[in-house]
């Protein structure tokens, strides 16, 4: 179901980066602070262990990538964050990021958080606000 949302939400999504949320329900819905942070640690050892994607992580600055991914979510989510990273074309230029790869990290982001039981409608959400960089970090 949630890779349904994030399909539909790169169809008609990725012309342009949706408002800043007016809410933040989202990120009282991922748990707050402890949510987001245990979301992106998960995370962060799904795509280590990911065949499909570790090479792109293995020289990585992990605790830098750690924050900024926080950050990042928290923001997106409502929550009281600022991001501090680069931009997403700035962050993956010169990466060489398929398609493939991008969705293997939303399939890895999913399944992180549906062991977190994160709620479907909550996961969503939060794809439905990260699936306008698509096209920013997917190489043309």
């Amino acid at each position: 179901m949630a890779a349904l949302a994030l399909a539909t939400a790169l169809a008609g999504g990725c012309a342009h980066q949706p408002a800043p949320p007016r809410s933040d329900a989202l990120y009282h819905d991922l748990g707050g602070d402890a949510g987001i942070t245990a979301i992106v640690e998960g995370l962060l050892y799904k795509m280590v262990d990911d065949p499909r994607i570790a090479h792109h992580f293995a020289d990585a600055d992990i605790i830098n990538l750690r924050q900024r991914l926080i950050e990042q979510i928290c923001f997106e989510s409502g929550g009281p964050c600022v991001y501090e990273g680069l931009d997403m074309q700035e962050s993956h230029a010169g990466r060489n990021i398929s398609e493939a790869e991008f969705n293997a990290l939303v399939e890895d982001l999913i399944d992180v958080m549906e062991e977190r039981s994160v709620d479907v409608g909550a996961q969503n959400r939060l794809l439905r606000r990260l699936a306008p960089m698509q096209p920013d970090i997917v190489r043309q």
